[in-house]
């Protein structure tokens, strides 16, 4: 391999260069006022190497037989400024979009925070929450009662029609917006007020043919919250938002008679603009060890805003919560329940009715067991992933694209982890671990039907610490249910690692067998087995290399009855400190 790395390096050093510059820059929090404190100069980071080696038998390679990861950080900090700089360069394709080119800057001096390039502002559930910009935002916390932010930035960039590709970005116009949040706090009493507003720019891109449904918007958001504290333990807050959205821009001007309509320059209504509220209570008892409480809310059908990617509308929920502290701390419990309906504008043929509740309970009786508890049916967006996914993915940069997103209406998991008894030299535990989600409504933005995904592990895992080795057993399942496709998946996988030469080299050895079942048929059968071996040197230097292997016996008629794969990995870092 030492003929490899040479040529490596000369063909990725001039990206690399130019990456540095311009490609992830993540500059954390630097506060300004250690500027003439701190050292004058300091330097640290790193650099790591990953090579990939691929071989398939049986069926056509499914990636690149030789692919290299290159990955590095220096930060150059003068005088307690801190200016880090990192690259990632690889010649292999993932279904990410320009994933190594953002950056972000978040400077502080004293009750000053502000923040630059590609980032993120939470300002509430109904207004601006966590939409990724590329922009600027500040953070305002003096002494005092009042707190101030402001941002304004991109939202989304321009993407022109590409008719001549398939399974390309949807065009998209560019996207401007600004807001701010301003706040008031004593002695538990609180008013907070929210403004967000973004449109998209008509000329960014070229026209679109309106079967598209792709149309220039605008989108005023004003929201008003308040808090009230009576007799030290009685907490009442609310808020209340209201979102007016333009589906089209271009559309005629027309006089509303609602609040936003008449917000001056703020807001343009036009015959394609709707008006929507948000509304959310909230009333709490709070005292030693527990604490009472009921929560409304409201959110109109079609209640949206630019600020942010996900939500769950034309809903009202009434619900009671509480939290205790048991059996002197050893038992917590919080649980909600209450009332869920939709259908508030009387449009739908038929309204849904449910009763919705979450419940959270840990117990740890004793410093060897704890026990966990969790339930809720409250509809949220996640990601899905199988615990094989990991489990038979050959390498870690494998399955990158996790931007798939289901609406989740029910999630109850149940953990158990014990610690066995015996001498300080056997270290014992077992763990069983049990969730359930019922999936419903969309994943990557395809309307689906209901499904309903299981998965459980049990394990197994002795350490004895004089010799510095480690056994470790598995058993792992995973069922899923739909209305075209139910599967189920079940096998168990067993570890061994070791730390040999003071714990400089490490040492594991691993295998999993996994059996696949589709309607009840016999699918496949997949055995891999993984050796690795990671060996340190001056704590600055760490070479590894690991191999791995999956074979996998179909049943199917229209795949290959049997196809093996191989990939090897050699990779090597380095970090460094100069002051």
């Amino acid at each position: 391999m030492d003929f490899c790395i040479p040529h490596v390096w000369r063909k990725f050093l001039p990206v690399a260069a130019l990456t540095m510059l311009a490609g992830v820059v993540d500059m954390s929090a630097q506060n300004l006022e250690t500027i003439g404190k701190a050292k004058p100069l300091s330097m640290s980071g790193g650099i790591s190497l990953n090579q990939i080696f691929y071989a398939a038998q049986n069926i056509d390679n499914r990636r690149d037989p030789y692919s290299y990861f290159v990955s590095g950080n220096v930060n150059f900090s003068l005088y307690g400024w801190n200016v880090p700089l990192s690259f990632t360069v690889s010649n292999q394709n993932t279904t990410f979009q320009q994933p190594f080119n953002q950056y972000s800057l978040h400077p502080t001096y004293k009750w000053i925070t502000a923040h630059a390039g590609y980032i993120s502002s939470s300002y509430s559930p109904y207004t601006v929450n966590g939409h990724i910009f590329l922009g600027g935002a500040v953070d305002l916390a003096p002494a005092g009662s009042w707190k101030f932010s402001a941002l304004y930035g991109r939202f989304l960039k321009a993407v022109e029609q590409d008719t001549a590709r398939v399974n390309t970005s949807s065009p998209a116009f560019k996207r401007m917006g600004y807001g701010f949040k301003t706040g008031y706090d004593k002695n538990g009493n609180s008013i907070e007020l929210i403004l967000f507003h973004a449109q998209d720019q008509v000329n960014s891109i070229q026209s679109l043919p309106d079967s598209l449904v792709i149309f220039p918007q605008e989108n005023l958001v004003i929201s008003l919250g308040a808090g009230k504290t009576f007799f030290e333990n009685f907490l009442l807050k609310a808020e209340l938002s209201s979102s007016a959205i333009t589906r089209d821009v271009r559309a005629d001007r027309e006089d509303n008679g609602n609040a936003l309509a008449h917000a001056g320059f703020l807001f343009s209504p036009r015959t394609s603009s709707a008006y929507y509220k948000a509304f959310k209570s909230s009333f709490d008892y709070r005292h030693d060890g527990f604490t009472v409480g009921f929560a409304y809310e409201r959110i109109d059908p079609g209640y949206r805003t630019l600020g942010a990617y996900f939500f769950n509308n034309d809903l009202e929920n009434i619900t009671a919560n509480g939290t205790v502290d048991l059996l002197e701390g050893k038992l917590t419990v919080a649980a909600s329940a209450g009332t869920q309906h939709d259908n508030l504008d009387q449009e739908k043929i038929s309204t849904m009715r449910r009763l919705v509740g979450s419940l959270n309970m840990n117990y740890t009786p004793t410093e060897k067991l704890n026990l966990s508890l969790s339930y809720s049916n409250f509809q949220t967006y996640t990601n899905i992933r199988s615990t094989f996914v990991n489990i038979n993915q050959l390498t870690p940069y494998d399955n990158l694209d996790t931007l798939n997103y289901t609406q989740i209406a029910q999630n109850a998991s149940a953990n158990c982890l014990y610690t066995l008894g015996g001498p300080k030299e056997r270290r014992r535990s077992i763990n069983l671990n049990i969730t359930f989600q019922n999936a419903a409504d969309k994943q990557g933005g395809n309307n689906r039907g209901g499904s309903q995904f299981y998965n459980f592990n049990s394990g197994y895992s002795l350490g004895l610490v004089p010799k510095n080795l480690t056994f470790s057993f598995m058993l792992n399942g995973n069922i899923n249910r739909s209305p075209a496709l139910n599967t189920f998946t079940v096998g168990p996988t067993a570890s061994v690692s070791k730390m040999l030469m003071e714990k400089k080299l490490r040492i594991m050895v691993s295998s999993s067998y996994n059996t696949a079942y589709s309607n009840g048929e016999h699918n496949a059968s997949l055995l891999n087995g993984r050796v690795s071996g990671t060996y340190t040197v001056k704590k600055k230097h760490n070479l590894n290399l690991s191999m791995a292997m999956i074979n996998r016996a179909s049943q199917a008629a229209t795949s290959a009855k049997t196809f093996t794969e191989f990939t090897g990995t050699l990779g090597y870092s380095y970090a460094f400190a100069i002051n």
